[in-house]
């Protein structure tokens, strides 16, 4: 299946000059949407992990149900003020700006392995905000996949020491 097909390009936005990829069209498309978490399990398939992690907010989209279909706990990461109990925090950069993500602090325990599961990789912020997270709680990043990966941003250089799979590229 060509998941590109499924992808729907919105030019200047959230700002001019952004060519946003909208995910919203391949997440209706049942076919596609199974599709997409069948291929991060082939991904994955030889990958000894505990958990799923997912930054806000589509990481929450594709990393619970992939979570779900391995039998593996889901994490979320958020923004701030979103979590209930005790969190620790990282700020990062976006391509258009910059943000804070914060974890549970008991969300991950010393030595667990984690992948991280996103809809796009850009510059690689949000990420290596997420990795940073994760490592701060003793956790192991053993793998990071994504939908799609906007290779012009370079942003798989920022995660150069860790096994990053994308599904589509641009």
């Amino acid at each position: 299946m060509d998941l590109k097909e499924k992808i729907r390009v919105i030019p200047d936005f959230p700002e001019k000059g952004i060519r946003f990829k909208d995910i919203t069209t391949l997440l209706k498309d049942g076919d596609a949407f199974k599709y997409t978490i069948d291929q991060f399990q082939k991904e994955l398939q030889n990958k000894d992990f505990d958990l799923v992690i997912g930054p806000e907010s589509r990481g929450f989209i594709v990393g619970t149900p992939l979570a779900y279909a391995m039998n593996k706990g889901f994490i979320p990461v958020r923004k701030p003020g979103k979590l209930p109990s005790e969190t620790i925090r990282s700020e990062y950069k976006l391509e258009y700006g910059s943000d804070v993500l914060e974890i549970h602090k008991d969300a991950i325990k010393p030595g667990q392995k984690v992948v991280i599961a996103d809809d796009l990789l850009a510059t690689g912020g949000t990420i290596l905000s997420t990795i940073k997270l994760v490592e701060d709680l003793g956790g192991e990043v053993v793998g990071i996949v994504f939908l799609i990966e906007l290779t012009y941003l370079n942003g798989r250089e920022l995660l150069k020491n860790y096994d990053v799979r994308s599904l589509i590229q641009y």
